[in-house]
This record gives structure tokens, sequence and C-alpha cells, in this order.
């Protein structure tokens, strides 16, 4: 691993801790929030533009030469072959009503592949973050999957958007119940994901994940040795991508399971 992939980690922990101070701020006060629709139950309110156009500066005073892709502003073209995509609050829907189950989600990646990656949640001080080929850590303490062999020893995540048909969430649900296993949602893909890599869940689904929503996380998974599903879609900036992870004991049937409700995957 290069000391440039080790430099870049430490600056995006360090802006993602101050990207979710801005953060708190702003849900401190939610009462002044502005809140517009971008579609089904896909919110965004100033608070989120704010924290990464705060995201961005810091990347682009740092780093001019990267690419920069992100939620909520256009696309940044760089030359260095590093791109940085930014969810400034991922759980937009608990953020603006309150909920705390909401991060700052932050990856590099250099050709295609995710490099460094760090989900912050501002409400519990945790940090969850890798680089490939370093391990993954929360709060700088190593973490590991779950060792689980079977669904009936934990919980699996689960996700779903108006970005797909929505009507593959309930028999993925009632197959994850059928084995015995217990499902989780709190409206926080990013902070579903890094569970995983901490083993607290076992594994998670989704159909469909946005590149700024997913790729810092499975990082993050891969490096504390669970297993990932490869990238579907192509271009996963452009694309997104289906997203299926999990410990080595169970990852293969939560895939199972997958392909067997989802239209877009087998």
């Amino acid at each position: 691993m290069s000391k440039e992939d080790e430099d870049r980690l430490r600056f995006c922990i360090g802006l993602a801790h101050e990207a979710g101070e801005l953060g708190l701020s702003f849900f401190r006060e939610i009462d002044k929030l502005t809140i517009e629709s971008k579609g089904h139950q896909d919110l965004v309110s100033n608070g989120d533009k704010e924290v990464e156009l705060f995201v961005r500066a810091g990347i682009a005073r740092r780093y001019p030469d990267d690419g920069i892709v992100g939620e909520e502003h256009a696309p940044v073209a760089g030359t260095s072959g590093y791109t940085w995509v930014i969810d400034p609050i991922d759980g937009t829907a608990n953020f603006v009503c309150g909920i705390p189950a909401w991060a700052v989600v932050i990856a590099c990646m250099k050709d295609g592949e995710t490099v460094v990656g760090v989900v912050h949640v501002p409400s519990t001080s945790e940090t969850f973050h890798a680089r490939r080929g370093g391990g993954a850590f929360l709060n700088d303490r190593p973490i590991k999957v779950s060792a689980a062999r079977g669904l009936d020893e934990g919980t699996v995540g689960v996700g779903f958007s108006g970005r797909v048909n929505t009507g593959s969430i309930v028999p993925l649900i009632a197959a994850i119940v059928a084995d015995g296993g217990v499902f989780f949602r709190n409206a926080s893909g990013a902070i579903m994901l890094a569970y995983v890599a901490a083993g607290r869940l076992m594994g998670y689904t989704e159909e469909h994940m946005n590149a700024w929503d997913c790729v810092a996380a499975m990082l993050i998974i891969e490096e504390a040795g669970g297993v990932v599903e490869p990238f579907n879609r192509g271009d996963v900036l452009r694309n997104g991508t289906v997203v299926i992870v999990g410990g080595p004991g169970v990852f293969g049937r939560i895939r199972e399971i997958s392909a067997e409700v989802y239209a877009s995957f087998s």
C-alpha cells in the first residue's frame, strides 16, 4: 500500500470529522432546514448541500487535480486518476426528522477501484474506515465481519428505493425470515454496510445503490474479511450497482436469495 493512499485516508478521516461537525450544526436546528424532494422518498436539505460544498472545497485545496463525484452537485473531472465520491449526509430522511442515524460518507477511487473509504457517524462518534490492503477499523480499532454460518445466527440489513421495482423487498424479507433470520433497516445504507464490516449485521443486500452510498463501505467490508459482490452495472460512478455483502459463512445464501427476487441481477 502506497504512502499516497495512507495520506489520503488520514486526510479523508479528518475531513469527514469536520464535515460531521458542520452536519451536526444543521441537525441541532432542524426546524430551520430548507427541505426539498428529489423524488419519491428522496429528500435533500440545505444541510446536505452545504456539507457537500464544504467537503468539495477541502478536497480541492488538498488535491486540486483529483476528480469529484457527489450526490448533490455536478461532477468535477480530474487529471490525477483519483476520484473522490461523496455522500454528505447519507440518511437524509432520518436527518430531517431528527433521527440521528445519518453519516458523512467519503471514498476515493483510482482507475475504477476504491482505495480509501470512510463512514463517519457524528451522533455516535464512530468512524469506520479502511484503505485497500490496510485492514478495516472503527475509531482505529480493528474490526471483522460476522463469523455466522447461517442466517438463523443473526440479522441481515436490507435496503430498497424507487430506482428499482420495490416489489422485490417483500419476498426478500420473507426468504430471510424463512431461514430463521431477522431483517434490519435504518434508512442509511452506508451505516448498515458499516455495521456489516463491524460484525453487527451478518450481511446486507439491495438491488441498486448509487456509488456515493456504497463504495466506501464496500471497501471497509472487504478489508474486514467480508465477501462483496462485484459492481454489476459497468461504470459504478455513473450507474451505481447491486450491493450484496456478508461474512464468508452467509454471503452465498444472501446472494442466492437476492438473485431469486432481483429482476436486474442473477
